[in-house]
């Protein structure tokens, strides 16, 4: 293949894939750069040489990830991580996960990894401090009560006004339920998703917010005496997105990697076999 070959078939990929689904129109404004930044695997800008590094938190949960094991290949996140570095370049035993915790993902400064993938929601405050790939999924969000709940039959947004919400401190969803359900007084906010999904158990909050996917897999796993109520969008959508250190040179791959994952079809075949799950929940307006 030729370089002016090459020039014109990474042009087309754009095109088609600025063509696609809503999880995919929306990416990170350093993915510009990909025209002039090699992706070639011996010229990345690696946090170690040779190998993929890639975060997430502990414990890591299905259907993102399954047996809290995310080097298995198993669960959504998973699949991805290993889907784009395969497209990079690197074989599976090249690639080494380590522990962020959520909130440390999006601070600013340096990183110890090649990218983060954790349901990290792209978000303008986050975009100052921290690149993002373009979104390789897009999450509704969802209100989980206890079965017996007062709020077990609510149809709307509107019924879940009056309820005491918990949410985890720094996710979109404390931004959904605060600007979408706003309730009649602040919803609780819990440093993890372990303490929130505490305060549900122990009847501390009414209700939790998280998103979809994340309410599928504790109403069947972790509370199986709660239920999903409904989801609904979250303000500006809930794209998530690998996330980078700013302005970091692998930024433009990783996203040229996800848009050649979805132009294939790849994507949406990993997509649907680990999400497909969600969407079995009304929608409350």
């Amino acid at each position: 293949m030729t370089r002016l070959t090459a020039l014109v078939l990474a042009a087309a990929l754009a095109v088609l894939a600025g063509c696609g689904s809503d999880d995919n129109d929306k990416s990170s404004s350093s993915s510009s750069t990909a025209a002039t930044t090699s992706c070639a695997k011996d010229k990345l800008a690696l946090t170690s040489a040779g190998q993929l590094t890639v975060g997430t938190d502990k414990p890591a949960y299905p259907p993102y990830f399954v047996d809290d094991d995310p080097a298995n290949g198993k669960g959504f996140e998973s699949a991805v991580a290993f889907a784009v570095a395969k497209r990079l370049g690197f074989t599976a035993d090249q690639v080494k996960w380590t522990v962020v915790p959520f909130n440390s993902s999006y601070a600013p400064g340096p990183k110890n990894f090649d990218f983060d993938i954790n349901q990290i929601s792209i978000t303008p405050a986050r975009e100052k401090v921290v690149d993002f790939s373009r979104p390789y999924y897009t999450a509704p969000q969802a209100v989980v009560v206890p079965k017996g709940s007062d709020y077990a039959n609510a149809s709307s947004l509107a019924d879940l006004k009056s309820a005491t919400i918990g949410v985890q401190i720094g996710t979109t969803s404390l931004d959904a339920a605060r600007e979408v359900i706003k309730p009649d007084d602040d919803v609780k906010v819990f440093n993890d998703s372990n303490d929130v999904v505490t305060a549900l158990k122990q009847n501390q909050v009414d209700a939790i917010v998280v998103d979809l996917p994340t309410a599928f897999y504790l109403t069947a796993a972790q509370v199986p005496d709660a239920k999903i109520v409904g989801q609904f969008s979250a303000p500006g959508g809930d794209q998530f997105g690998l996330l980078l250190a700013k302005d970091s040179k692998l930024t433009p791959c990783v996203s040229e990697a996800l848009g050649k994952l979805a132009f294939s079809g790849e994507l949406k075949k990993i997509t649907d076999k680990w999400m497909g799950g969600a969407a079995g929940a009304p929608e409350l307006h």
